[in-house]
């Protein structure tokens, strides 16, 4: 699930609510991540023990974890807690990056 995973990627992670902290932020449990989680939300809709999704892009990887950022996300997770969004593709150089010799 989590291979082929790179710095730049964009993930996502399947979050659990616990309980609403404030009128405008959300308590989340996330998987393979030992502590809560509170993320802005400022829908009303959301219950406890509904199941969302975060995303956002890769930050680092290791050998078994990888550390996502984001609005609203910065935490080092299970690689194989993560779904591949969209694959990050470096942009492609117009001009060469020295002059050419006269």
């Amino acid at each position: 699930m989590g291979k082929g995973i790179k710095v730049g990627d964009q993930v996502a992670i399947t979050a659990t609510v616990r309980r609403r902290v404030t009128e405008d932020r959300v308590s989340v449990s996330l998987p393979g991540y030992s502590f809560p989680h509170s993320i802005v939300d400022k829908s009303t809709k959301v219950k406890r023990g509904q199941q969302i999704e975060l995303q956002g892009d890769v930050q680092r990887v290791d050998e078994d974890s990888v550390t996502i950022g984001g609005r609203s996300l910065g935490v080092t997770v299970p690689i194989d807690k993560v779904r591949l969004v969209e694959s990050y593709e470096q942009p492609a150089r117009r001009k060469p990056l020295v002059d050419a010799p006269d």
